[in-house]
Parts: C-alpha cells; structure tokens; sequence
C-alpha cells in the first residue's frame, strides 16, 4: 500500500528532525524517515554555530559572518536563518540548554582539555563555563582509560583559565571489572543503585560524593565525565551538589555521549508532539521522477519496496561520516540516493591536503543549494524542482574545523522545512 504526505524528509539527525518540524508548522502533513541512528549520540551535545575562522576563535559567529566563502552554506541561507534556527532549536529544547541570553560565544571545557567556543550548551555544563572564575575541580575514575582529569586540568592551565583547577583519578563506587563501560556507570548513578562504600551500604550518588569529599580544598565547582544519569540526569546533578555543597556540572566526552543522547531523544519527543509521522529502520533505496519533479521514493520495509508519495522531499542524510555522501576509487564522490551532484576533483589525490591539519578539500564535498535549499545540478539549475537539502549533505565549508556543524543543520533545517511546507500547499491548490 503506497503512503502519502505532503512533505518526506530523508534523515532524522538535528537536520532532518528541524526540518519536519519546521514543515509541520506550516500545517503540511510530514513524514520522517530515517535508517539509522542520529550520529548525535556520539556527538558532544554543544551547538555550535561559528567556532574558529582559520585557526582564530570567534567571540560572536554573527560578526563572524562577513569572513566566510558565497558557497558557505551559511551565505546562501542567510544571518537571518540561523537566527530562526537558533530560536528553534531553543523553542524545543527549553531549559535542557542555555546561552540563548547573547550573540556571544561561551567557552566550554571538554574531555580533552580544550576550551570550545559554542553557542547553546547543556544546563547540565553551565557551571562549567571557562568565563566563571570560581576554583574548579575536575574529577576523573581509575576505570576510564579514555579519560583523565589531571590531564585535563594541566591542559587548562595551560590554556590561560582565569581559574584555579586541581585534577584527581578517583575510585568509582563499587565494584567493577577493569574493562566497565560508562553506561555501567551512567545507570548505577540513574537509579540511585545502593553500593557498599567503606563498610556501609550508600546510595551510589552519597557514594560518589563521600570518595570526592576529601579532594574538594577550595572548589566551588566540580566537573564529571558526562554520564551523570540518563532520564534523571538534573536529579543527579542536584543530589551530589547537596551532598557535596558545591555546583556539579558535565565535561563533554566522546561516544558514547550521553548529552548527544539526551538531546536525540528530546528532538524524537519533539517530532512527534509536531505531529509528523516516522518511519525508522528502512532505507530509501530508489525514487520516481517525472517532468523534473520527484514523484515518490521507495523505501525498503523488511525486503518489501514501497513507495512514499509527496509534493515534497527533503534530503537530511549526513555528509560523509553519516554516509549521506559516498566516495570510491570506482565511482568518486556521489550523493548515493538521488544521484545528486557532488563537486569534486577527478584526480583522487587532489581530495585532500598532505598536512594532516591543512584546508581538507573532502571535508567542503556535498550537494550544491540555491537560497531555498533545492539541490542544484553542475549547471545550477535544479537536480528535481521539489528536492531540497539541509545539514551535513550540503557541501561548501569544512563545518567540523570552523565548528559550525550543528549551526548549519539548524539553518539549512528552518530554510529547508518551511520552504517545504510552503510549496506543497501551492502544488496541492494548483492540482
């Protein structure tokens, strides 16, 4: 049985979930439809919208703005699209995250020690933040490997804080073998899981603050590893801050992350209170056009095609980590579903830079889009009149060097989905 909507959107990451919620907004019906899992949860939860022009940092992206290419997608969208962008992504996430009160960057520590200019962070980094002068400690557990915090307090003195901060490796409550994942930890902390702690049974949260007591000196703030609970991370938060009697905040670590977590699941409460349908697990695999004009996409539901009907189609997949585009000795570089053009050198050696950290040329692959985020051919005109794209498939900027990878997702998202909306409601009165 064939399924339709007014608008289709290819991809359910912070793109393709903003862009069916900006379409729903306009009264189309919307289907999302996704194959796998948002690459959010292994992203860091900040949002940053311009972090670094060449290897300065940007104190405010929008003053920024004047620096970047014509092909940036951020100069085909607009200031004013990021900004609708920006207020969306606040409207959904509501008190999960701040820094909506300025224009202006906050600089946030990270697991590795660096300090991040981004523009919306978790309420649970806040007091973080390396513009606050109060003392900090930042605690790390011998079982992780992957983290260390005396490290990470070294690497932001090194950085010029206008802080004290001291770093301790500390035990984790309870027992564990050596090789314990940070789930184990994040759910021993979400339930509140009762431990033995010294010879007395603690609830794993008293536990945790019992063995950071001693190190506190004259904190006024202590920092965590990132899995400070799932569903119940503010209560977490709020019961070591009062056994403790200092703010508690997150350090922002690698996958799997649980901010990223958090904020997919919230953007997944989100689509649905918007109204749109989802369709996850199945992959587009194939399409039907007519006149220049996308008729329907097939997708594969358990081995059984069926074909989803719409006025419109968005294109959401993800750049090259998320597959959204492919490459190959064989065929080069290509948008696999729609067939879509890629600018690319011909000579594969050309793809990249020799220094490791130099302007990465496949790091700008992806579609060509006009000012409504339709997908353009290598003569500009468009690949199908009712294709647009939004978030990492677009090409153009290196948005994981500059740090501008969840601004564009947001921006292309408002421009793609309302541009969306609006169109199937023409195609539906002129038929």
């Amino acid at each position: 049985m064939a399924i339709r909507e007014d608008v289709i959107v290819i991809g359910g990451g912070l793109a393709g979930s903003v862009a069916a919620i900006e379409a729903a907004e306009t009264g189309a019906s919307v289907r999302l439809v996704s194959y796998k899992k948002s690459t959010l949860r292994h992203a860091s939860g900040l949002i940053d919208v311009l972090g670094y022009t060449g290897d300065d940092p940007v104190a405010d992206p929008f003053a920024a703005l004047d620096e970047l290419s014509e092909d940036h997608p951020y100069s085909i969208a607009g200031e004013s699209a990021i900004r609708d962008g920006l207020a969306r992504f606040d409207e959904i996430t509501g008190e999960m995250y701040q820094g909506s009160h300025t224009d202006a960057n906050a600089l946030v520590p990270t697991f590795g020690g660096a300090v991040k200019p981004t523009a919306r962070y978790p309420t649970a980094a806040a007091a973080g933040i390396a513009s606050d002068e109060r003392p900090m400690l930042v605690v790390g557990f011998k079982e992780m490997t992957e983290y260390n915090a005396e490290m990470l307090a070294d690497h932001l003195e090194a950085a010029g804080v206008p802080f004290d901060v001291d770093g301790v490796e500390c035990r984790f409550p309870g027992e564990y073998v050596n090789d314990s994942r940070v789930t184990r930890f994040a759910k021993r902390l979400e339930i509140n899981e009762n431990v033995d702690y010294e010879g007395q049974l603690l609830g794993a949260r008293e536990a945790l603050a019992e063995e950071v007591k001693p190190h506190l000196g004259n904190a006024e703030r202590v920092g965590f590893p990132a899995f400070l609970g799932d569903d119940h991370s503010e209560q977490v938060r709020t019961d070591l801050e009062r056994h403790l009697g200092v703010d508690v905040f997150e350090i922002p670590m690698g996958p799997p992350s649980y901010p990223g977590i958090r904020l997919a699941d919230r953007l997944k409460a989100a689509v649905d209170e918007a109204g749109v349908r989802m369709s996850v697990g199945n992959p587009v695999v194939d399409y039907e056009a007519e006149d220049g004009a996308l008729q329907s996409v097939t997708v594969d539901s358990k081995g059984r095609e069926v074909p989803y009907h719409a006025e419109e189609f968005i294109l959401a997949t993800g750049g090259l980590v998320g597959k959204g585009i492919s490459s190959s000795r064989e065929d080069g570089v290509s948008e696999p579903i729609f067939d879509c053009h890629v600018p690319h050198p011909e000579d594969r050696y050309e793809w990249f830079d020799e220094q490791a950290f130099g302007d990465q040329p496949f790091a700008h692959f992806g579609v060509v889009v006009d000012e409504t985020m339709r997908v353009l051919d290598a003569d500009d005109s468009p690949e199908f009149e009712n294709l647009r794209a939004a978030g990492g498939v677009i090409g153009g900027a290196d948005t994981v060097a500059e740090k501008s990878q969840s601004g564009v997702s947001l921006a292309t998202a408002v421009v793609a989905g309302e541009q969306a909306g609006k169109q199937a409601a023409k195609h539906k009165v002129s038929q």
